[in-house]
């Protein structure tokens, strides 16, 4: 399912949570090899529209990109407490959608914490966003940094998750395995 340092590469759809902007980027690849960019945009809704109608065209919007991105595993970006109560309640809402519409699927679906993301990507869990930008612009061997920052954030989950997912997910089998062998 995952691919490993020698094995076959994994194709991961990231998705960055938003009710006016949800970020997405497919990047396929392993764990110490080039990884190649499959695919990188948004899904825009209006803020004066319903939230239901939002929640509903971030819903079509990823269903169109599993369609056409077909990843293995879907990487979703952790929502935190910010002091914005209503943007972080969007961005619940935006995430929930994004991890209905992998489970659907029977996608895997990984939860990962933007410090982890930052630092998978750049090394440093405190990273700003012209750092991580600027890294996925030469992980991915672009001409320019993905705009908006929304997109290029989801590619750098989908890379986090390439780096260590795989390995994240081998840990908890093999964890899993020894508590059934006690």
């Amino acid at each position: 399912m995952f691919g490993g340092a020698g094995g076959k590469p994994v194709r991961v759809m990231g998705v960055d949570p938003g009710l006016t902007r949800c970020g997405l980027g497919a990047v396929e690849g392993r764990p110490g090899a080039p990884l190649s960019l499959v695919a990188v945009g948004v899904v825009r809704t209006g803020a004066d529209e319903e939230l239901g109608t939002r929640l509903v065209g971030i819903e079509a919007g990823i269903e169109q990109w599993l369609d056409d991105v077909r990843p293995d595993a879907v990487a979703v970006e952790r929502v935190f407490s910010q002091h914005n109560v209503r943007t972080v309640m969007g961005t619940a809402q935006a995430a929930g959608i994004a991890v209905l519409c992998a489970a659907r699927r029977g996608l895997p679906v990984a939860l990962h914490t933007p410090s982890e993301v930052k630092a998978a990507v750049t090394g440093s869990g405190t990273a700003d966003k012209k750092q991580v930008g600027t890294m996925i612009t030469r992980l991915l061997r672009l001409a320019e940094m993905p705009k908006p920052a929304d997109a290029a954030d989801a590619l750098a989950l989908a890379i986090c998750h390439i780096w260590r997912g795989g390995a994240q997910h081998r840990l908890a089998e093999a964890m899993a395995r020894a508590g059934k062998g006690r």
